[in-house]
Parts: C-alpha cells; sequence; structure tokens
C-alpha cells in the first residue's frame, strides 16, 4: 500500500468511481482481480466505514491487485493505473484533478458518502466519470449516478443477484440511470469496451467536425433514426450523441461505427434502443429550490394578477421528460392558490418526444428514491403510497395532460400564461435553441413567463427580457411572434452548413419590415396547413376552422381526419394527384358542411420542394360565388362534381 502523493497525469483519462457498503469486500476484491495493468483509468473506491475504527481496507485489497493502492490523503493527485480508497470518518470530493477530502459530519443523517463523491466526480471530470455502485444496503450512490450520467459519463451496477446486500445495485438500477448490469468481475473489461468506443466515436470532444468518412457514417445514423421516428437529431450536441450511440456499441458489441450502422439499418428493435437512450430521462421533483420559490413569489402572482375568478391559467412545460417537473409546477402552483384563497382552473400540457417517459409520466407513480427531496408535508398532501412506491393524488394528475409532442417540429400550444423548458435547451445547438425560443414566444401570451434551466439563456433579447434577477426567468416581449415549421430540416447537415443555416435563422430582418411582414403574411394571405407524406398536419396557418376541425378524443393532427364533412374525399383525391404530378393541383367548387353555415370552397394543393422528405402546402378558399343555400343549388353543385369525378375516373382508366 502506497500513501504518498503521485505525480498527476497529462491528458485526459476516464475516473472510476466506485461505491459499496454492506457486503463491499467481496465485490471490491472481484473488481481488483479484474483490473488489467494499463487500462489508463483512475480508480477511486469509496465505501461506508464506521467513523469510529480505523479503516484496514487498503491493507486488505492491495493482495488484490497488481496497481498501486494508496489511502487517499487531503489533495492526492489523480494518476491512471492507480487505485485510490476513501478513509474513515471522510467525505471525498473530486475537483481539478486532485481529491480532497473534508470531515464527516456525524449529526448529518443520511450519510451518503457514495453520491457525494459522484455529484463532484460528474462535475469535474464530465464525460471522462464514471460511476459504478456494488453491493450494500440502502440507496445511496443512485442519485449520484444519475448525474454522472447527465454530464456524459458512464454508469454500472452490480447484477442485484450476485450482491450479498443488493438493495444498493437495485435501487440504482430502478432509479434507471444505469448504463451496464453485471458482475462485479466482468465490470472492468465492460469499462475498457467503453473507453475504447468513447475514444473511436470522439465522444469526449465537444468539437463538432468528425474526420470525412466518419462524419458520412455518423450522418447515416441520425437520417436512419430520423426516418424511424420522425424526429431529426442533426441539430442536437454532437458530443452527447456520440455517447449514447458508443454505448449501444458497447451493448451489441460493435467496435466500429460502420459495423454499428448496418446493425442499425437492419433492426428496429435497436433503432428504438437508440432514440431511447439519446433521450437521457433524468427528473428530479422540484429540481433547484430556489427557482420554484421564485415562481411562487415572483411568477405566479404575475399571473393571477387582473384575473377573474375561475379563469383557466394555461402552462406548458417542454421537454417534461418522466414528469417530476410537470407534477412539480402543478404542487407549487396548487399550493400557492390554496394560501391567497383563489379559484383559478389550471391546465398544465406536458410535453415530451419520448413515448416511454410519456407514459411513466401518465402513470404517476415513482419510488421512494425519486421522492427523495419531498417535503413530509407535501408527500402527505399530494402521494399516496402503494405497493412498491408512491401515486401521485388525483388533483395534481387531473391538472396535467401528458402528450408525446416535439416544440421542435410540432404545433405548439397557444395563449399559454406559462412555459417552462429546463435543461433541454443544453442538448441543443444554438441553431435549435434559436428556434425553440421562437416557438415559446409564439405560444406564450404577451404577458406570458419563459422559465429555462440554470445552465440556460434566453439569448433572443429581441423577444424576452430578465423577470427574475438571478434566476432563469423570463417575460416575453409584445412583439410579434411567429411558429417556423421543420420543413426544411434534415437529418445530413455538415457542422459547416449547420452554421450556415444558423446565421440565416438567426440574421434578423429590421424591426418595421418584420412587422409589417407578419401584419400581411397573417392577416391578409389565406389560411393553409403544411402536411407530411403521411398527411400529418406540420403547421397551421391563419384560421382554418371553418375547413378543419379537432376530433373528440386523443389529439390526432391528420388532416383527413381533421378536415370537415365534404373536404376529406377531395383533399384526398388532391393530394394523390400532387404526388403523382409533381404539380399544383386546384379543386373548386367543393360543398363544405359547417356548424354555422354551409358554403362552397375551393383548396389548392402543392408539393413542395425538399431534397427528401413530400410536404405538402394545402390553401383553403371560400368560394367567391354566392352560397349554395337552397335546395336547388345544393342539387345543382352535387351534379356539377359527380361529373367532374365522372370525368377524372374516366381520364385514370
Amino acid at each position: 500500500m502506497n500513501t504518498t502523493s503521485t505525480n498527476k497525469s497529462s491528458g485526459s483519462f476516464h475516473v472510476v468511481g466506485v461505491g459499496a457498503s454492506a457486503g463491499g469486500l467481496d465485490s471490491f476484491k472481484k473488481f481488483l482481480r479484474a483490473i488489467p495493468a494499463n487500462s489508463n483509468m483512475a480508480y477511486v473506491l469509496v465505501q461506508h466505514l464506521s467513523p469510529d475504527f480505523d479503516s484496514i481496507l487498503p491493507e486488505l485489497l492491495a493482495p488484490e491487485t497488481k496497481l498501486p493502492v494508496h489511502e487517499i490523503t487531503d489533495q492526492i493527485e489523480l494518476v491512471p493505473d492507480n487505485i485510490y480508497i476513501i478513509p474513515q470518518n471522510k467525505m471525498l470530493t473530486a475537483v481539478d484533478g486532485v481529491l480532497k477530502l473534508a470531515p464527516r459530519d456525524r449529526n448529518e443523517a443520511p450519510n451518503m458518502p457514495i453520491d457525494f463523491f459522484f455529484k463532484s466526480l460528474a462535475e469535474t471530470h464530465k464525460s471522462f466519470a464514471i460511476g459504478v455502485i456494488l453491493s450494500g444496503a440502502g440507496a445511496d450512490g443512485s442519485k449520484g449516478l444519475k448525474t454522472i450520467k447527465e454530464m456524459g459519463g458512464s454508469t454500472f451496477a452490480q447484477d442485484p443477484e450476485t450482491a450479498a446486500f443488493e438493495s444498493m445495485p437495485k435501487n440504482a438500477v430502478l432509479s434507471e440511470s444505469v448504463d451496464f448490469i453485471l458482475a462485479p468481475e466482468a465490470i472492468p473489461a465492460a469499462l475498457l469496451h467503453v473507453r475504447d468506443a468513447y475514444l473511436a466515436n470522439h465522444a469526449h470532444s465537444e468539437d463538432e467536425s468528425m474526420p470525412k468518412n466518419e462524419e458520412e457514417v455518423f450522418r447515416q445514423v441520425l437520417r436512419v433514426l430520423r426516418l424511424r421516428t420522425g424526429n431529426d437529431f442533426s441539430h442536437y450536441k454532437q458530443a452527447t450523441i456520440r455517447r449514447r450511440i458508443a454505448r449501444r456499441m458497447v451493448m451489441t458489441k460493435h467496435e466500429e461505427l460502420l459495423g454499428y450502422l448496418g446493425l442499425l439499418r437492419s433492426d428496429k428493435t435497436e433503432q428504438d434502443a437508440l432514440f431511447n437512450d439519446i433521450l437521457i430521462p433524468v427528473s428530479y421533483f422540484f429540481r433547484d429550490p430556489k427557482t420554484f420559490d421564485a415562481l411562487s413569489d415572483s411568477v405566479f402572482p404575475v399571473i393571477v394578477k387582473n384575473r377573474v375568478q375561475g379563469d383557466k391559467i394555461r402552462i406548458w412545460c417542454a421537454g417534461c421528460s418522466t414528469g417530476e417537473e410537470a407534477y412539480s409546477v402543478a404542487m407549487s402552483i396548487h399550493e400557492f392558490l390554496q394560501e391567497k384563497k383563489l379559484d383559478f382552473k389550471v391546465q398544465i400540457f406536458a410535453t415530451d418526444i419520448s413515448e416511454n417517459v410519456i407514459t411513466k409520466a401518465r402513470a404517476g407513480i415513482y419510488s421512494k428514491q425519486d421522492l427523495e427531496s419531498i417535503s413530509e408535508t407535501r408527500l402527505h398532501n399530494y402521494f399516496s403510497k402503494i405497493d412498491g412506491g408512491y401515486i401521485i393524488n388525483k388533483t395534481i394528475r387531473d391538472m396535467c395532460v401528458f402528450a408525446v409532442h416535439s416544440f421542435i417540429k410540432d404545433p405548439p400550444f397557444a395563449k399559454l400564461d406559462l412555459v417552462t423548458c429546463r435543461n433541454v435547451l443544453i442538448y441543443l445547438d444554438s441553431f435549435l435553441q434559436a428556434k425553440a425560443l421562437t416557438t415559446f414566444h409564439y405560444a406564450l401570451k404577451d404577458s406570458g413567463i419563459l422559465v429555462l434551466g440554470k445552465s440556460e439563456t434566453a439569448s433572443n433579447v429581441s423577444l424576452f427580457t430578465a423577470l427574475v434577477k438571478n434566476e432563469k426567468i423570463y417575460s416575453r416581449k409584445p412583439v410579434p411572434g411567429y411558429f417556423a415549421p421543420s420543413l426544411m430540416e434534415h437529418g445530413d447537415f455538415s457542422p459547416a452548413d449547420k452554421q450556415v443555416s444558423a446565421r440565416k435563422v438567426l440574421a434578423g430582418q429590421p424591426d418595421f419590415q418584420k412587422f409589417a411582414f407578419d401584419t400581411l403574411f397573417n392577416k391578409y394571405t389565406p389560411p393553409a396547413v403544411i402536411v407530411n407524406e403521411h398527411k400529418d398536419i406540420v403547421h397551421f396557418h391563419g384560421d382554418t376552422s371553418a375547413y378543419l376541425r379537432a376530433t373528440p378524443g386523443k389529439p390526432n393532427f391528420n388532416l383527413l381526419k381533421m378536415a370537415r364533412e365534404g373536404l376529406d374525399f377531395e383533399l384526398r383525391n388532391a393530394l394523390l394527384k400532387a404526388k403523382n404530378g409533381k404539380e399544383k393541383i386546384t379543386i373548386e367548387d367543393i360543398p363544405v358542411k359547417n356548424h354555422e353555415k354551409d358554403f362552397s370552397a375551393n383548396i389548392e394543393v402543392m408539393p413542395l420542394p425538399t431534397d427528401e422528405d413530400l410536404h405538402y402546402l394545402v390553401v383553403f378558399f371560400k368560394n367567391v360565388k354566392p352560397s349554395v343555400d337552397s335546395e336547388k343549388g345544393r342539387n345543382e353543385a352535387d351534379k356539377n362534381r359527380i361529373r367532374q369525378l365522372e370525368n377524372e375516373l374516366e381520364q385514370i382508366r
């Protein structure tokens, strides 16, 4: 055993934090025996130890490995291929390549040294951080693994069936923050695969550029995902995507990206697995408590000011993940309204692009570990205990409507009082960040409020102004808003292409020109929609209510299902002809049944110029001819329509 300081290595390397408690000694031994001599990783072991007795853990473990073993002293520097062990009665942090010790507070309960260390490890070493949970009782380490995964690192847990005490690894697995579940002796080999896959995919570099041949393969991976899921990841932070691809490569035992692409193209299950891996479901109740204090103190009072009792408050939680954020907002505003004795109906739209996380959010069931940040009062008021966890009470669940929805490409909600989108924009590049802010501005009322994560900023000062000092809370500026559909965005952008497209979006027109354009565009142009090849509406323009209506039940944006009686057949026919002929199709004098007044309409359908995905512009016009109100007029219009359809059928023959 060595207790002297070592020289810090130049360059970057993985730092593996390994936590254990009861039964951990045997797991530590199996883990250490399997570590090769030249892994180029540093290993830090954190064991729950009695504060009253000297630890002999370094002496017990040193014979199990050929690597140098050190009992940690304050400010010891980390070096690859060395093992560091926490002393008793200390709390450990990782800061700038060194390990720091602090006295353990005996009055603090519960003692969570593994979470404490993992959090600092993640914040300091980011994608180079790796967390491992071995045998132990309790749940220490689960929260720390979440932080490591969120910061781009990798996470492991001992297979609970191989652990002397299964609670710690089992709770880690249940937290859904574990990448790999293995026996302790199998973990070191998997660590090497992770190291190699990260290097092969340039997963540690925040630079988007890659060697030309690798960049093309990477773009093909994104294209497969887009075709499978309808989501374009080309403007997501590429390093994050590369890290998740690296994980899937390890899981599927592929050493090269080209080989993994071959699997991805042929295996829809793997396509879904990669999609779900990319969407890191890391969420907490009442994350950043100061933000929720600001909501109650500064935001909710603004929202309810000058309202009439019984009014509806509309909120959108965009990128809601597994629901903790939406339910936290719901609990906060419910408490505020009760305290102020106000009667307003609250409707919270909570959305995410992952069906998996939305399904969990709708269920509203969480483990005890998920509720660590929930006070006893809130636990009592808003949760009911069930087998295996807790369920959100009906009062709060009824306030929240969960739906699969992309704030990047789907039509946004409207007339909102509040939008929260926290810790989502950090995964997007500047192009999508600007687009998201434009969408949120469009969705909010003139006095609406936007809340972002602590590492995010509403950079477009022409759209938002700071509302709460020292918090990322903004007020919407009363300038014209617009929603730009994701029509022309494809997954085959190179980094240079993306920089050009971002500059085009961010380069603004003079304010008076933009105001005039928006006024002309919104007030004096006919209503229209843009639909994709599946006939799903991706953008609405103007008031289309005379031609389209929402159907009861689950939201559905299919054009034919939304079309009013008389239009659906004509729209289907026009879209088919536009697709086959690749030209604009006009159909006139279509009788339309409307609950207010029947009328006749003209439609134009034209294919839009795109590189790959088919999109069509559908424009609606009310017929300027006199309405066919009389029965005679209706019959004549029907006859004209029948003759027109017969001619078309004859041509098809």
